[in-house]
């Protein structure tokens, strides 16, 4: 169970965004860098590490900037739109990217596999966002 949506319900102020769809950005986006984290630290822990390497990287810079992500969306208070465009911009482009990526090892290493459709989810609601009123 995650607390975004009662802290969001807490906001004292309008938010120029449906409630509901930022909540589900803002999990989706962290529960990206989650699982871009473990993705990363399970191909660590595989014998084929040095074909994983570009992996390894994709996913610890997905994790981090999903995380920077979710985080900005959570503050609202004098947010700068354009900014926050910016962001989620650069969260779908990783994620897109580290999607790819895992794609190519997602025959050989579930975590891979499912890293990879959770970056898609992300990516998609990053762009979902941009086209709500970002």
């Amino acid at each position: 169970m995650t607390t975004t949506m009662p802290m969001l319900e807490t906001y004292p102020q309008p938010i120029d965004v449906d409630r509901n769809a930022l909540a589900t950005a803002i999990d989706v986006i962290a529960n990206c860098s989650q699982t871009c984290t473990a993705c990363a630290d399970a191909c660590l822990g595989e014998e084929t590490i040095e074909r994983l390497a570009k992996c390894i990287r994709l996913d610890l810079d997905c994790a981090d900037v999903c995380a920077v992500t979710a985080r900005m969306l959570s503050r609202h208070t004098g947010a700068d739109v354009s900014v926050i465009r910016a962001q989620l911009e650069a969260c779908a482009a990783v994620c897109r990217a580290c999607a790819a990526e895992c794609t190519k090892h997602a025959a050989m290493h579930q975590h891979c596999r499912i890293c990879a459709e959770m970056c898609r989810r992300a990516e998609q609601a990053c762009r979902d966002l941009i086209s709500l009123a970002m």
